[in-house]
């Protein structure tokens, strides 16, 4: 288990629950909770309610489908990402739907989208591992995924695994402490100081 983090106020329990684990069991995610997550997106605000995110997924047991998707990852995140029993892209469409216009918010959107699903997922425990080390135009090309989307983001997502079944460099990542900026460095009030 990930040791403790050392939060500086209180924040809801679920986002001090979540963590971003790379050994997950090869225990299948319910369908039954693979909607929730999906749902739980889908309830995320955005500009103009144009909900610009997309998620394209595929499970461990439809295995055509799962080394299709899994081409999208980086050579790097496949070797341990590729275990998960579900893998999930980000996607964020360009262009409003309401008048073709450019969606300068689409990628913040599909981010807000995206951390409800990652809320939602620590709430069940189940844990989401998210990936910027992804081949977007790989996935654009074996799912031809059309020019309005831009694909933003990967994520695992599974039951807790064992770290002893990680490579060496990635066990030791595994038990390491989770570390932030302080407020500090992120936060400034009244004027710009940082």
């Amino acid at each position: 288990m990930k040791p403790a983090k050392e939060i500086q106020f209180p924040v809801l329990s679920t986002i001090e629950k979540r963590w971003s684990p790379r050994a997950f069991s090869d225990k299948l995610i319910e369908t039954e909770k693979i909607n929730r997550l999906f749902e739980a997106a889908r309830w995320a605000p955005s500009a103009f309610n144009a909900q610009p995110w997309r998620f394209v997924y595929a499970t461990k047991d439809h295995s055509d489908a799962y080394d299709k998707i899994a081409q999208g990852l980086n050579p790097w995140n496949q070797k341990w990402a590729a275990k998960a029993p579900l893998l999930v892209f980000v996607l964020a469409k360009k262009t409003f739907d309401h008048n073709g216009k450019p969606n300068a918010y689409a990628w913040y959107d599909a981010g807000q989208a995206a951390a409800y699903l990652s809320l939602q997922a620590t709430e069940m425990d189940l844990y989401l591992h998210q990936m910027a080390g992804i081949e977007p135009d790989v996935l654009r090309n074996v799912l031809e995924i059309g020019e309005d989307y831009d694909i933003v983001a990967g994520m695992a997502i599974g039951y807790l695994g064992d770290a002893a079944t990680l490579p060496d460099d990635l066990r030791e990542r595994e038990h390491a402490a989770p570390t932030r900026k302080p407020h500090s460095e992120l936060v400034s009030r009244n004027d710009w100081t940082l």
